[in-house]
This record gives structure tokens, C-alpha cells and sequence, in this order.
């Protein structure tokens, strides 16, 4: 691992959380993500696999949540980078669409960049 990779990823992670804070998730997919990403959720929902792969897939996920919960509030923080990877902690204050339950989400999202592009996201919460 050399240093540019580290700036590398500590680039794309800034412009990620940019996006996020100016809720433009759709536009960080577009120009940040690989076409083939790698997406991991902690599980299953009923209406998404914990596992996807590919752009097309990562929009089909923002646009569920987008569709499904209402934020309220939102704290987004980081990057925090580490070679290859960087992590970024995410505060949602929101309610869900169809049970009308208003509750926090706690999530850390772990992202790894090859030449540019995130080629793999997890992320790690509780519900």
C-alpha cells in the first residue's frame, strides 16, 4: 500500500461525504462507484439481499430508503481513512413511511477505492 492509494481514498471519501451532506446520494453513485461495486448490508430485508453487486443495484437501494423513511436530521462525519479504505460514521433522526415509527440509525460505512472509484461498500449497524 503506498501513499497515493491513502490519498486516493481520503479524495473520494471526502467527496462521498460532501454528497451525503448536500444529499445528493444518486449523484455520489453515479460519478463515485464502480460499475461493478460490491455492496454489503449487516442483513437481509424484506425487499433487499444483504449482498449486491452493481451501480444499478446501489441506486435501487438509496432510491428504497429515499421512498421508505423520512429524515428528519442527519450527522454525517469522516472521512477516516486507512489505506485503501475509508470509513464514514452516518446519524439518521427518521421515520419510517409505512409504520409511522420515528427512531435514531446509527451506521458506520466502510468503503474501499481502486483507481478512483469505491469498488466496495459495508455497512455495520444495529436496528
Amino acid at each position: 500500500m503506498n501513499a497515493q492509494t491513502q490519498t486516493d481514498a481520503l479524495e473520494v471519501g471526502r467527496k462521498l461525504v460532501d454528497f451525503c451532506k448536500s444529499n445528493e446520494v444518486v449523484k455520489a453513485i453515479e460519478t463515485l462507484y464502480a460499475d461493478d461495486i460490491e455492496s454489503r448490508e449487516a442483513m437481509d430485508t424484506p425487499d433487499m439481499p444483504a449482498e449486491s453487486h452493481g451501480k444499478q443495484n446501489a441506486l435501487k437501494k438509496n432510491k428504497q430508503w429515499e421512498e421508505t423513511m423520512e429524515v428528519h436530521s442527519s450527522q454525517i462525519d469522516g472521512p477516516f481513512p486507512s489505506g485503501d479504505r475509508f470509513a464514514v460514521y452516518f446519524n439518521y433522526d427518521a421515520t419510517d413511511k409505512k409504520t409511522n415509527k420515528r427512531w435514531a440509525m446509527e451506521e458506520v460505512g466502510i468503503y474501499t477505492v481502486k483507481d478512483g472509484k469505491i469498488v466496495k461498500e459495508e455497512f455495520f449497524y444495529t436496528m
